[in-house]
This record gives structure tokens, C-alpha cells and sequence, in this order.
């Protein structure tokens, strides 16, 4: 029997016979051949005789796909989905219809013309399109019979999440020359046990010097911004944040003296270091350049503690920071971290602790200049707690409760991570009783699951209200920092970090949009803005 659909390129079947259930993927203004199974509503067909009627030397799918046409044997023309006519097209059609050449696998090409749609397709307009449509979840075509399935329901999210299901390597592997494999590229056994050593890095007791550290450097970046609108009140903010979150990580996870927002160091302004490039030379000296100062970074502290004695010994000399941590944990055999894997460790930690928070501070400044009004309110709640904001604790983050609300609705509209992956290492059934098979890649996409009108009524409206004290939502509805045992480890570190930066920038400016230049968010690692985030700021103080 047929269920409701995922999407418009999609149905799931069950074959009365095998009880087996297939995807149905429609031409999209390309016939189907007359008597076929597709031009008949009819289940896809078994592999085998998908592999009889293929062309020779053409490798057979992993799982059925067949054409579903409209009534009448020819599928109505349709501008829609132009992947699907591309090297996206389901194995059957390019088996049955198109001259296509097998490349690797099951991946091809066809010969058939490109349309500019596949690169709008996956642009976040497009996306949000067909989430109004389809709350679940959608199919996205790569090639042969290979799909990615992207999720943006709460309920799916929370299933998915609640598995060890490892990430995609195809999709995460280019990261690993640049980070190597730490927390973010590990998975199962290893994972785990990265996981458990480093979480002592993350406790409370840990943590609390932090704020000072933090407040230090958005100090050094707003006394940039008083010279700068100087000369002109326009300025675009994300590379100044960015450079004051790298100043952060490096003071509060590996006490660096001294502030990377104004040192002159060739490896503090290679800004290809912190984000990747399409040429693969220019990634590679980056990375080798980022590995060296890691390498250095990690050299210079062994010195130290050698020096300094046992762990305990160091506790009551200083605060522990993350590095010192990660240097004197033990796996569960006693041994130590290898060298590779204490740099792909503080690699991984340098990136997830910089760009991320970037990106979220740099969007929740710009929801705040879009809405005066809210911006106002948390000003005021903050000069009540702060005063001039001369000092501030640990004690006083947990004392905003409408600043926090503000951060968090930002958050939900500009999730600083977009989205993330995973590979099927065996069979799924989702609460509705739909099911996915072992092999498919899953792309969670936390950005549609926050703009999805199912969970979020009027998704597009940016409502403090909605985390408010008191007020429910879907465990699974709200995922800045993922979910689930794969949850960001240093969300903490990242909440009490977004709330310094929010709260003394507005004590020290009013910001306001630049209606000349409207940001338009991108899905990268991080969420982006293809023309950056530019904002007037006034001077208060």
C-alpha cells in the first residue's frame, strides 16, 4: 500500500508480494516507456529484472528505484526538480532511456543538458520550500542509486540521534587533512573513548575562570569597533567576531598570552586556515601551517608540565585548561593520547570552538539589530545586572533570563551549525512506521528542522516568547548543538561565551541593520552570509 509522501519526487511503496518497500521517484517531464511498471503506478521493479533491462555493463542499485508517471503513461512537464535529470537520475531511468557512462560504481553521467537548478536546489530557499511541503523529510538523488535522505522531523531527528550511527566518510573525509581525526571525524570504539577523556575538560569547575578570559577578548574587539565607526558607523562584523572567538579558544583552552586580535603572526591572518577553499594547494599549506602551530602549541606545554610536576601539583598552581587536560588523560589501558591524535584533538577543538561560535554570536548580533525593540529589553535587563559591565561572573549568565531567551530564538532561526550526517549501518523504522534501509546517508538538517511550520508555528518570525520559562517544545525540536551522545561536548563553553559577547556589546553599542546590504545565509560547516553581516553601530558609552 502506498503512504502519504516525503516529497513530491518521492513515494514510499510496499510490494503486496515481498512486503518489501521500494522508493518511487517521478520523470519530471520525461516519459515513461508505455506498459512499464512506472507508466502503470505499479511497485518498482526487483532488481534483477531492473538489471535485465539495463544497459550492458551497467552496475545494478543497491535497492529498487523506478519512474512513477501521472495517469496516462507520460509524466506532466515539471521545472521542479531538474536534478533528476542529471547525473541525480534514478538508476532505472538512465538504464532505460538516456546514453549514460559508468564512472565509478554506481555513479554517472548522463547525457543530457544541466539546468542552474541543481545549485539552487540546494540553496536554503529551496529547501524551506519543501519543508512547507513535506515536514518530514525529502530525497536528494546523488548518483546511481546513491541518495541522501535530509530529516527536519523532530520525531525522526530524535531516532536518528539515538543511534551510534557513524558519519558519512565521503562527506567528512576532506576534513581530515585540515583537522585530523578528533571528536568531530572519530567514530564508534575510538569516539567513545575520546569522548569520555576529554569530557573532564568541560566541568563546571573548568569552565568558571573562563569568563574573565572570554570578557577579555570582546573587550579588545568592541575597543576596535569605538576606532573603526570613527570613520564610519558601517561595519561588517563576522571577521572581527571571528578573530576575537579564535583570541577566546586560544587563551581559555590553551592560556595564550596575549590577544591574536592584534598581533601581527602570518598564522592568526590566514583566514584559509579557519575555512576551506577550492584550491587544494593553498588548503594544504594552510593546514601544514595550522598543524605546526598545534604541533608547537603542544610541544611548548609538555615543556611546562614536565617542569611543573604531577596533575595535582598543577591544579593548585593554576586553572587546568583544556590542553592540560587532554595531556594527562588516559585511555582505559593506561596509555596516553598519541602525538597524532592530541593534534587532531586540539585541531578539531580550535575549529569547533571558533568558527562555530563565531558564526552565532555574528547572526544573534544581526537578529538583534533587525528587532530594536527585543535588543532594547535585553540592554536594559543587562545594565541591571551589569552596570557598565566593568565586571562580570559566572553567577551573572545565569541571571538574564530575557537576553538568554533572545539568544536562543537566534539561534533557532540562525543555527550556527546547518546541519549534520549520518551513515545507516543497519535498517531504521521512524515512529510512523516508514523505514530506511542499511547504506543510506542521512543529512539531519537542524536549519530546515528550525524553520519547519510544523514544529515552529510562523518559523519565520523571530519570538523570544517561545523560550520563554514555563514554556515545551519537542525534545528533539530545538538543536543548536546537536542531540543525542553526539551532542557538541563544549555547548556550555559556547552559551556562557555567546552571552558575554552578546551582553557587553550592548552595553557599549546600539546596533541597526544595513539596509544596503541584507546577509544572505549560506549552508557551509558553518552557517554564512554569501555578502557578510554588515551593521551600523552607534557608540553608548
Amino acid at each position: 500500500m502506498l503512504q502519504k509522501p516525503l516529497h513530491h519526487e518521492c513515494l514510499w511503496a510496499e510490494h503486496p508480494q515481498t512486503s518489501g518497500q521500494y522508493l518511487w521517484v517521478p520523470a519530471s517531464g520525461l516519459p515513461a516507456r508505455p506498459g512499464s511498471a512506472a507508466a502503470q503506478g505499479r511497485p518498482a521493479l526487483p532488481a534483477q529484472t531492473v538489471a535485465a533491462q539495463s544497459l550492458p555493463g551497467v552496475p545494478v542499485p543497491s535497492f529498487p528505484l523506478a519512474l512513477r508517471a501521472q495517469p496516462g503513461g507520460v509524466a506532466s512537464p515539471s521545472a521542479e526538480p531538474a536534478h533528476l535529470a542529471m547525473a541525480c537520475v534514478a538508476h532505472y531511468f538512465l538504464s532505460t532511456y538516456s546514453p549514460c557512462v559508468s564512472l565509478w560504481g554506481n555513479s554517472f553521467v548522463a547525457a543530457v543538458p544541466r539546468n542552474s537548478q541543481l545549485q539552487e536546489d540546494q540553496d536554503l530557499p529551496e529547501l524551506l520550500k519543501r519543508v512547507e511541503k513535506f515536514p518530514c523529510a525529502c530525497p536528494h538523488w546523488l548518483w546511481g542509486s546513491k541518495v541522501l535522505f535530509t530529516v527536519y522531523d523532530p520525531d525522526y531527528m530524535k531516532v536518528i540521534l539515538g543511534r551510534s550511527d557513524p558519519k558519512p566518510l565521503g562527506t567528512y573525509r576532506f576534513l581530515a587533512p585540515w583537522i585530523g581525526y578528533g571528536l568531530l571525524l572519530l567514530n564508534g570504539q575510538t569516539w567513545f573513548q575520546h569522548r569520555r577523556m576529554l569530557t573532564p575538560a568541560f566541568h563546571y569547575d573548568i569552565l568558571k575562570p573562563y569568563v574573565g578570559l572570554m570578557a577579555d577578548s570582546v573587550r579588545v574587539m568592541l575597543d576596535k569597533w569605538e576606532k573603526l565607526i570613527s570613520q564610519d558607523s558601517h561595519l561588517e562584523i563576522f571577521g572581527h567576531v571571528s578573530l576575537m572567538t579564535l583570541d577566546t579558544i586560544m587563551k581559555c583552552a590553551f592560556s595564550h598570552q596575549g590577544s591574536v586580535q592584534t598581533d601581527r603572526n602570518i598564522f592568526y591572518h590566514n583566514d584559509t586556515i579557519y575555512r576551506l577553499t577550492s584550491d587544494g594547494r593553498w588548503n594544504h599549506r594552510a593546514s601544514q601551517l595550522a598543524h605546526q602551530h598545534t604541533e608547537r602549541v603542544i610541544n611548548l606545554r609538555k615543556a611546562h608540565l614536565q617542569k611543573e610536576g604531577e596533575l595535582e601539583k598543577v591544579r593548585k598552581k593554576r586553572h587546568l585548561d583544556f590542553l592540560d587536560i587532554l595531556l594527562f588523560s588516559k585511555m582505559e589501558n593506561g596509555s596516553s593520547l598519541s602525538d597524532e591524535d592530541l593534534r587532531a584533538e586540539v585541531d578539531t577543538f580550535m575549529f569547533e570552538g571558533h568558527d562555530t561560535t563565531a558564526s552565532g554570536i555574528s547572526w544573534i548580533l544581526y537578529a538583534l539589530a533587525m528587532h530594536p525593540e527585543h535588543q532594547q529589553r535585553c540592554r536594559e535587563e543587562i545594565q541591571g545586572l551589569l552596570g557598565d559591565g566593568a565586571s562580570i561572573s559566572w553567577d551573572h549568565l545565569d541571571q538574564m533570563p530575557y537576553t538568554t531567551m533572545c539568544i536562543k530564538e537566534a539561534l533557532r532561526l540562525y543555527p550556527p551549525v546547518p546541519g549534520v550526517g549520518r551513515e545507516l549501518t543497519k535498517p531504521i523504522t521512524f515512529p510512523d512506521g516508514r523505514s530506511l534501509p542499511k547504506g543510506i546517508m542521512i543529512a539531519l538538517s537542524f536549519y530546515a528542522l528550525h524553520h519547519n511550520p510544523e514544529v515552529w508555528p510562523n518559523p519565520e518570525v523571530f519570538d523570544p516568547s517561545r523560550f520563554a520559562p514555563g514554556s515545551t517544545q519537542h525534545s528533539h525540536a530545538f538543536l543548536p548543538f546537536s542531540g543525542g551522545s553526539r551532542n557538541c561536548i563544549g555547548k556550555q563553553f559556547a552559551m556562557k561565551e555567546l552571552k558575554v559577547a552578546v551582553a557587553l556589546t550592548l552595553l557599549r553599542f546600539e546596533l541597526s541593520p544595513d539596509p544596503s546590504r541584507v546577509p544572505v545565509p549560506i549552508p557551509r560547516i558553518v552557517l554564512m552570509s554569501k555578502s557578510g553581516i554588515h551593521l551600523h553601530l552607534r557608540k553608548l558609552l
